[in-house]
């Protein structure tokens, strides 16, 4: 293909889509999840070339097992149509369904060729290397993602709405056409998800000098890794270091890929869709796209497996690749420099991501030779020192477990102390204000703490301090919560580790007798299985201790983790 000459894309024309717009709205639709959105859009601008829509099981199938589409085409990532059980039902092969946004706007037509239910396990090994819930993705898959795939061609309505940074976002081909008018034939991406310190400025600033080629710093706006900082704080950090970059060399441009973290497939996969954007080469960083520690605590992927595996595929890339060379800041000379160059002896200055962390959680100086001013603002001003953020406590354990009322005395003595608005969002009052048209069956149980969840995550994103109370039976719904809140603040799980028979014992409400006499089905503890918390912030036992102490052992772990001050 000529450099930077268009791509295709599976839009139809505008006269077209209207009147296909028309005839959809007849058609079954599916409504698209946020990473089913960033998948549809890539697909239909040309970003995912060569797939023409959603893989088929062929192609599936190809893909998991050797990297590779059915025809041989180099493809190392899944990119599927996951749907319910209950719509999946009444669809079948050679149906057309309309793929509608969370407005319910109609983007796309599905034709759809082909519809099965994948082997999930097997899916999370080929592709991610083991089926271990701690990667994301594999929780993803297992947790989130619908049980049957859909696969077929895929027409382009148009594309989903931006109302974010619209200036910043560019198809494959209007990056390729500014690149054709600037005269621009060699250019060296930077593929992001976090925020550019000094560091990654002088990687980039080295990479474009010895691949003698312009620079494209192209973050992923669309979904990062869980507790990633969110993408509206991460432009406006690279806006603020821009102007540290010349001009006539260097351009900015939004990608709305859903990461998977998939490590080195991952690497891969983004080599083929910077080259669709007509990158010429890439910088691959060191543990590229890693998802952190597995179960055992160790890194799912070596540092430089992602490297080697580009390397091994680079001429069917199509792109180049530029290594990460680990950029250290040497004190004696007062810049950074790779720390292969660096002799023994000198002064290596350096703060990790941790540490990052950590000053900005403690209000603690960053000096200026780690990270400019303007982005170190932008990151104080989204991410507050932690007695200042909001953060959410969920108390969980059996029915009659004193929850509710440790809750009640937290509350109170937060409340005495000021300086934040808090919430109680306790399990009876929640069934009652928002959850009244559900029952207890292990489906409506978990809509009633994501709905919980979603509550707390609100009041957290705000400033506030959430205080919830359910039972929260299963450990998958709290880590689902766990993960939606921290994107905001803090999650303290408490466990009031009562003992069941001391619950049952209590029954202020008789419920349990209820349980024992088969009245209630589905009871936590009776007939319906407690999900024992692994790891939480605090474990309480209530039996034989005051509410009062039990409510200032909460108190003292807030303020062992910032969140309070006495």
């Amino acid at each position: 293909m000529q450099a930077h000459a268009p791509i295709p894309e599976l839009y139809v024309s505008s006269e077209s889509a209207r009147k296909l717009k028309a005839e959809a709205a007849e058609l079954p639709s599916w409504d698209l999840t946020p990473r089913q959105v960033c998948d549809l859009e890539l697909l239909m601008n040309g970003g995912f070339a060569p797939l023409k829509g959603f893989l088929g099981q062929a192609d599936y199938d190809s893909v998991v097992e050797g990297m590779r589409l059915a025809d041989g085409t180099l493809w190392p990532m899944p990119v599927t149509l996951d749907v319910s059980e209950k719509f999946a039902e009444g669809i079948e092969p050679g149906q057309d369904i309309a793929l509608r946004d969370a407005e319910g706007v109609i983007l796309a037509i599905l034709s759809v060729t082909d519809k099965w239910s994948p082997d999930k396990a097997h899916e999370a090994e080929g592709v991610f290397g083991a089926d271990d819930r701690a990667h994301p993705a594999v929780r993803y898959l297992h947790e989130t993602a619908g049980p049957v795939y859909l696969g077929g061609p895929v027409t382009g309505i148009q594309p989903p709405v931006h109302y974010d940074f619209k200036a910043r976002r560019d198809t494959p081909n209007e990056l390729r056409a500014r690149f054709r008018k600037l005269g621009w034939h060699r250019v060296v991406a930077f593929q992001t998800r976090n925020p550019l310190h000094r560091a990654h400025q002088e990687l980039t600033f080295r990479a474009a000098r010895e691949t003698q080629a312009n620079l494209l710093i192209h973050p992923v706006v669309g979904m990062t890794k869980p507790g990633d900082i969110d993408h509206f704080t991460r432009v406006r950090c690279y806006e603020a270091v821009l102007d540290h970059y010349p001009h006539a060399t260097t351009t900015m441009s939004l990608l709305n890929l859903a990461m998977r973290m998939g490590g080195p497939r991952e690497a891969v996969w983004h080599g083929l869709i910077r080259r669709n954007h007509g990158c010429t080469h890439m910088i691959v960083g060191r543990d590229h796209a890693g998802p952190g520690k597995n179960s055992q605590g160790e890194d799912f992927y070596g540092p430089y497996d992602a490297q080697e595996l580009f390397r091994q595929f680079e001429d069917e890339i199509g792109v180049e690749m530029v290594p990460f060379k680990q950029m250290v800041y040497v004190q004696e000379r007062a810049q950074y420099e790779p720390r292969d160059e660096v002799e023994e002896g000198a002064t290596i200055l350096d703060i990790s991501g941790t540490e990052l962390r950590r000053r900005l959680a403690e209000g603690l100086e960053i000096p200026d030779w780690f990270s400019f001013p303007a982005v170190v603002s932008e990151l104080r001003r989204t991410r507050p020192a932690r007695h200042r953020q909001g953060f959410t406590v969920f108390f969980t354990g059996f029915s009659g477990s004193g929850k509710s009322t440790i809750a009640n005395a937290l509350m109170v003595k937060l409340m005495e102390m000021g300086g934040r608005p808090v919430t109680l969002l306790d399990g009876d009052v929640v069934r009652k204000n928002l959850s009244s048209e559900l029952g207890f069956s292990k489906a409506h149980r978990d809509i009633n703490i994501r709905r919980i969840g979603f509550v707390a995550s609100e009041i957290t994103k705000n400033g506030g301090i959430a205080i919830c109370a359910p039972i929260a039976p299963y450990a998958a719904t709290r880590r689902a919560v766990r993960e939606e809140i921290e994107s905001y603040g803090a999650f303290v799980e408490i466990h009031v580790a009562t003992p069941l028979e001391v619950c049952e014992a209590r029954d202020r409400k008789g419920l349990y007798k209820l349980a024992r006499a088969g009245k209630i089905e589905e009871f936590t503890g009776i007939s319906d299985p407690y999900d024992v918390p692994e790891n939480p912030e605090l474990r309480l036992d209530t039996e034989g201790q005051e509410v009062d102490y039990c409510a200032h052992q909460v108190l003292l772990k807030l303020e062992q983790l910032g969140l309070v001050r006495a």
